[in-house]
């Protein structure tokens, strides 16, 4: 487990703070770093792209991940100026980083209004109890593409 650099701590709240007084978007920052550089910084972008998914850790995964021509971040560690809610860490969890460290909890998000606290509940219901209607049809059509993919002799890996 790699070691975590204040100083590089700083910088993604510094984002945070720069993206509320410029007004792009909510109190969020986040960088990738491998080896102790900086490869890739992220801040929150939903309100000003109109994208739900355009958060400040998916916002700087995306970044590094163009930077280094790959999709997996083996070998990085991804700063978070507060803890990645459920959608940011399951990037960071395909992304394959290192480590995460944040500084804000859920907690002080959801005092400032970021309440993410129901996507936590959805994700720990059975997805029939769940409040987003989820159905599963069509499950042999869907085997198709799957087998194809794994028959795939040239495919990439996950």
């Amino acid at each position: 487990m790699s070691t975590h650099d204040p100083a590089l701590m700083r910088r993604a709240l510094d984002l945070a703070l720069d993206a509320v007084r410029s007004g792009t978007g909510g109190p969020f920052g986040a960088l990738v770093v491998r080896d102790g550089h900086v490869v890739a910084t992220g801040q929150n972008r939903v309100t000003s792209t109109n994208d739900p998914t355009a958060h400040a850790e998916i916002v700087a995964i995306r970044a590094a991940c163009r930077q280094l021509e790959s999709f997996h971040l083996q070998g990085c560690v991804l700063y978070a100026s507060c803890e990645p809610c459920p959608m940011c860490l399951a990037a960071a969890l395909w992304a394959r980083v290192d480590a995460v460290y944040y500084a804000g909890t859920r907690e002080d998000a959801a005092r400032a209004g970021f309440d993410d606290a129901r996507f936590h509940r959805e994700l720990a219901a059975p997805s029939g109890e769940r409040s987003l209607c989820m159905e599963q049809t069509m499950r042999e059509a869907a085997r198709e593409a799957f087998d194809a993919w794994a028959a795939k002799g040239d495919r990439t890996p996950y």
